[in-house]
Parts: structure tokens; sequence; C-alpha cells
């Protein structure tokens, strides 16, 4: 019953949406769409609450559960924020913007909770149609080009995705077992299903997801659809829509484990875990528009995370909380960037000087936030990042932990240079007239996403801890 709740509970509220005339009271029911999807998700990820449910087409395991977890906290807040930020905005109306909020959160759940391939891919298409809009937002000629590049880019990834699970069911045809698309079911006959048509199913899931997820070299549309998007539809792409692709990715990588193929799957992930890791060291070199930076950012820890499946056994573990680590950091610096950018009108460096001084509470979570992204202790990003290394040292791969470790040190010169220009100095005389400034409802959920991200570094409660070893386990993964 929960799990249904979860799906339709969004969906009632965007049909109130389209009904309610107030412009205040829609953004309301935004907040409370979120806090009640945080009050049940957070419980039900955490197995306080019964996930039951009478269908094999939908259901939770801990892989879910940890991406539940982290897109359940991270969409309250963008909630709890965007009351505030809409109230900015009113030129800009807010009822097709919030109705496309619920119906994305909507979608990723359905995505969370999808036991059968071909659902799941429906999920995450219908993610990318409702979150077009939200790009869209601003109505400016980059936020347009931006859209159609993220919609091109993104509905030729997930043909691809289609593709990809049409040969894992021809797989099973193949092998003439009944051709079913329902994951429990292909897990149970994967040793029988038809190797070559299994693999060629993988790698174009992992293409067409992995283009949703932005590995490099299939990112392009991340620098245009942050850079242009604002500030908390960048915290949910970034934070939740890629933890639902990684997630479609695992479902695959699960296959190929349970068919005895998992070195394949692994050395994929390896290669565009690697690629994505310096493809990000290089961009984010001198990087002038600090949301593109935080695109570039994105391109690294997804690498991050592909990598830890990669690795395997321990790496997974830290995996997990990476995930979630990355998505509480990318609403802490997403949503502080977007009140820097109102307050001074653009995100180029030739204009933003003096955050800190002009926007106290913004530019000190934005610092605290470049710090914790870039894996210093005690954020979780430090946790699951030294746990991977470790992994990858016990595995006796040296050569992929020296550029893992050349990587991130040059991203955290990189990032620094643009954060710490953006930040200090004094800022144009221009920046004083802007009336905007700091609110309590603009920097309380980014600083509690923030103390989040630090919390869990330094301390990860036993239900949670016994969750992430759960779902690691699933992928052949160990303490």
């Amino acid at each position: 019953m929960w799990i249904y709740l979860l799906i339709l509970l969004p969906l009632l509220f965007s049909v109130l949406v389209l009904t309610v005339p107030s412009f205040q009271f829609r953004s309301w029911l935004l907040l409370l769409s979120g806090l009640l999807f945080a009050g049940i998700g957070v419980p039900l990820a955490l197995g306080l609450l019964p996930a039951e449910v009478d269908t094999l087409w939908i259901g939770l395991d801990p892989l879910g559960q940890v991406v539940l977890f982290a897109t359940s906290l991270l969409f309250a807040m963008c909630a709890w924020y965007a009351v505030e930020y809409l109230a900015y905005r009113q030129e800009r109306g807010n009822r097709i913007f919030i109705f496309c909020l619920l119906i994305f959160q909507s979608s990723m759940m359905l995505a969370i909770v999808s036991r059968h391939l071909g659902l799941l891919w429906f999920a995450v298409e219908a993610t990318t149609i409702a979150s077009a809009p939200l790009i869209y937002y601003n109505r400016n000629s980059r936020s347009i080009e931006a859209t159609w590049k993220y919609m091109l880019i993104c509905s030729v990834g997930i043909a691809l995705a289609m593709l990809g699970i049409l040969f894992i069911g021809y797989s099973a045809l193949h092998a003439q077992l009944p051709t079913v698309l329902i994951l429990d079911e292909l897990l149970h006959h994967a040793a029988a299903l038809s190797p070559p048509w299994l693999l060629a199913g993988y790698v174009f899931m992992l293409v067409g997801f992995g283009t949703k997820m932005g590995l490099a070299p299939l990112h392009s549309w991340k620098p245009d659809a942050y850079g242009e998007a604002s500030g908390l539809v960048g915290a949910l792409l970034a934070g939740g829509l890629t933890s639902v692709a990684f997630l479609a990715i695992l479902r695959g990588v699960q296959l190929m484990n349970a068919a005895g193929q998992m070195a394949t799957a692994q050395q994929t992930l390896l290669a565009l875990g690697l690629l994505s890791l310096v493809v990000a060291a290089i961009f984010v070199m001198r990087q002038p528009d600090f949301k593109r930076m935080l695109a570039y950012s994105s391109v690294e820890h997804v690498g991050i995370l592909a990598i830890s499946v990669a690795i395997g056994g321990a790496a997974l573990f830290g995996g997990m909380i990476h995930l979630i680590g990355n998505a509480l950091v990318k609403g802490t610096l997403f949503l502080a960037a977007g009140n820097i950018h109102r307050r001074f009108g653009s995100k180029h460096l030739s204009q933003v000087r003096g955050a800190l001084a002009v926007l106290p509470m913004s530019g000190a979570i934005f610092i605290a936030g470049f710090f914790a992204v870039t894996g210093t202790p005690p954020a979780a990003l430090f946790f699951s990042e030294f746990t991977i290394v470790r992994a990858i040292f016990s595995a006796d791969k040296p050569l992929i932990a020296l550029v893992f470790l050349a990587t991130l040190a040059i991203v955290f010169i990189g990032m620094a240079q643009t954060v710490f220009r953006m930040s200090f100095g004094n800022a144009d005389a221009s920046v004083a007239e802007n009336p905007y400034r700091d609110s309590w409802r603009t920097t309380l959920p980014p600083l509690l996403l923030l103390l989040a991200t630090i919390t869990l570094g330094i301390y990860q409660p036993e239900p949670l801890v016994a969750l992430l070893y759960q779902a690691a386990a699933l992928l052949g993964g160990s303490a």
C-alpha cells in the first residue's frame, strides 16, 4: 500500500495543482507533497514500513530502497526551497512548473519500484518528458536550446535502452524460456539466457540509461541543461534523476551477475567510469560558468559510481554511500548556486565576485558544499571515496587507483579556482541594487542537506548500514 501511495500521491497533487487558482496555495501543495513523500519514503527505505505488494511488476528491493532514501530527502528539501523561489519568480507562473515537478516525482518513484523492465523503461522515459518543461522554465534562447538538446540526446539514449530490453527478452526466447521482462523471472532463469543476446541487451541498456545518467562520452546534454535550468531543477536532475538512471543500469548488472558474466559488465563500467573522471578533470579546469562547473562535477561522480560497481567487493558498499552523499550534496550546491545566480543576475565569473560578502549564508554553504563534493573530510563523499580507493588497492589495481586519485585532485583544483574567485573579493556596485537577499526559506534547505551529508560521513545509523550492505550484496558485494 505504501509503495502505491508514493506513486499516486504526487499524481493526486498534480491534479489539484491544475485546478487550484491560488498561486501561493499551489506552492504550498508542492511542499506538502514533498514532506509527505519524505515522511513515507524514508521509513519505507529503512524498512520501518511494510513494502509488500500483490504484483510481480512492482516491488522494492535494497537497491531501490537506497535510491528512494536519497531522492525522498532531496525532493522534500527542493519542495521547501521552491516556495520562496517561485514567489520570487511570480511573473513566470507556477501551475505548469509544479505540475511537471509532481509528475517528475511520481515517474522517478515508479522507476525505483519497477520490477518489469518495460515498466522501468516507461518510467524513465516519463521523467524525460516531465523534466523538459522544467529546463525551459527561464524561456530564453539558451534554455530552449538546452531543452531540445536534452530531449533529443536522452530520447535517442532511451530508444537504445528499449532495444537492449528487447534483446534481453529475446535472450529468453532464444533459450526457449518463457518470454517475460519481469526482473525476478529473468534473474531466476539468468543462467539459461542466451549469452550473446544478453550481452547485447546489457550493452544497449548501459549506453541508453548511461546517456540519461550522464556517463562520458554520453554526457553532452548535461552542461547545457544544468547550466540553463534553475538551481532547483539542477538539484533534482543531478541528485535524483542521476540516481534513478544508475538504478536502471544496475538492473542490467544484476542480470549479468546472475548469468555469470559479471566480469564483462565490470569491464565496460570501468572504461566508462574512468573516461568520465578524465573528461570531468579536463573540462572543470578554468570553467568560467559555475553551474556548468557543477555539471562536470556530476560527470565526475557518476564515473565514481560506475567504478565502484566495476571494482566490486567492498567498493560496492562505498558506491551505495556515494549515491546518497552525491544526491544530498548536489542539492546543497545547486540550491546555493541558484541563490547566487539570482543575486548577481549571472553565472559567469566575469560578473560574479564577492558572493560571500553580499550573500553570507549562501556563499558559505556553497564553499562548504564545494569541500563536501570534492571528498574533503568529514563529508560522506570522503568516506565513500576512501572506501572505494581502499577496495581498488585491495584488488591490486594500482594504475586504476592512480588515475582515480589524480583526477580527483585535478577536479578539486579546478573547482577551487572557480569557487574561490566567485566567493571572495568585492562585488560590483550594480549588485547592491538587486533586491534579492538570503532568507531562511532559501538557505535552510541547502544547509540541512549539507548537514545531512556531513552527518552521514561521521555516523551511519545501523538500519542504513544494514540496507547498504544488502544493496551491495545484490551486486555481489561484501563488507
